[in-house]
């Protein structure tokens, strides 16, 4: 007979917002603040956390090694600057979902002046990669409108 799982304590973890950690590698610019690692929720390949980047601010520029990022904007407007100059530029809003893949340098914008950003970030490892970056980048970045060709324009 198979041994019986101890769901109970080692089933779903709800972490409160009370209890993120922000004891994790920081960017000027931002907040971010851990919810799910290894530590707080026993997760093992995925690391998730909030960010805030305040009114009119940025960050510097940094890129997170090895690992995939996603943000997920929950409220404010992003501006994503990326490439080796920043050289490229895009704008996110509530609900959308930005991908970062590994090595890309960049840099979040708070795009508004008058209120925070708020996102949520999912990495694919629990290692805690930052590595900020000095970069001189590009005074007029070139805009990019990411179209899937499976997916036509709405």
């Amino acid at each position: 007979m198979a041994q019986s799982q101890d769901w109970r304590n080692h089933g779903v973890r709800v972490v409160r917002a009370n209890e993120f950690d922000s004891n994790t590698p920081q960017t000027p610019g931002m907040t971010r603040a851990a919810a799910i690692n290894r530590a707080i929720a026993g997760a093992n390949k995925l690391w998730a956390g909030s960010v805030e980047i305040h009114p009119n601010a940025k960050t510097a520029p940094h890129h997170h090694g090895a690992l995939e990022s996603i943000i997920y904007v929950v409220s404010g407007r992003a501006r994503m600057r990326w490439g080796e100059k920043l050289e490229y530029v895009a704008d996110a809003g509530p609900g959308d979902f930005i991908f970062v893949p590994p090595y890309v340098p960049h840099q979040e914008i708070n795009a508004l002046a008058n209120e925070p950003l708020a996102c949520v970030v999912v990495r694919s490892d629990q290692e805690p990669v930052v590595v900020n970056l000095e970069i001189d980048s590009v005074e007029k970045p070139e805009e990019v409108r990411w179209i899937d060709p499976g997916h036509p324009k709405r």
